[in-house]
């Protein structure tokens, strides 16, 4: 070969890294697209949901009365979403947030059936999409949730 040729390079012989360029600018924004998710849920749990159980809102109040939780059904939902809202803007327990979130939403479905006539069943479906999402992608943290669980017992 002259040194005025270049070397012809075969795809097998081009580095992975340059090839995957699109892939982590594609899963750059897609994190940034998760982690927007996120915080939407956690503000939707602490305010929208948690916030009028625990403050004892009339609405909320009503609602577990009629179901015939009382309020302490209405505080300990109340602390479960809010914990759940919080967990999903820790990194490490993102997942198990989301996860815990996801079966709260399951046991809202069954309740909005069985007690309410299904009449707003959708919307515990419609949240339990992207937490699951969540826990999904975020499944990484849980090896670390589980060395620190371990370490502090």
């Amino acid at each position: 070969m002259s040194e005025h040729t270049a070397p012809v390079v075969s795809a097998a012989s081009v580095p992975a890294a340059s090839a995957s360029v699109p892939v982590s600018v594609r899963g750059r924004w897609a994190g940034i697209a998760l982690r927007t998710v996120q915080v939407a849920l956690a503000l939707f749990f602490a305010f929208a949901s948690a916030l009028p159980k625990l403050v004892a809102h009339a609405s909320a109040a009503e609602t577990f009365d009629d179901m015939g939780w009382g309020s302490a059904g209405m505080y300990a939902i109340g602390v479960l979403e809010l914990a759940g809202a919080i967990g999903l803007l820790v990194p490490v327990l993102q997942s198990a947030a989301a996860t815990g979130l996801s079966a709260l939403m399951v046991g809202a479905f069954v309740v909005q059936i069985m007690v309410f006539d299904g009449q707003y069943a959708v919307t515990p479906l419609l949240l339990m999409v992207p937490l699951v999402l969540i826990a999904r992608a975020r499944r990484e943290h849980n090896a670390d949730l589980l060395r620190l669980v371990r370490r502090r017992g």
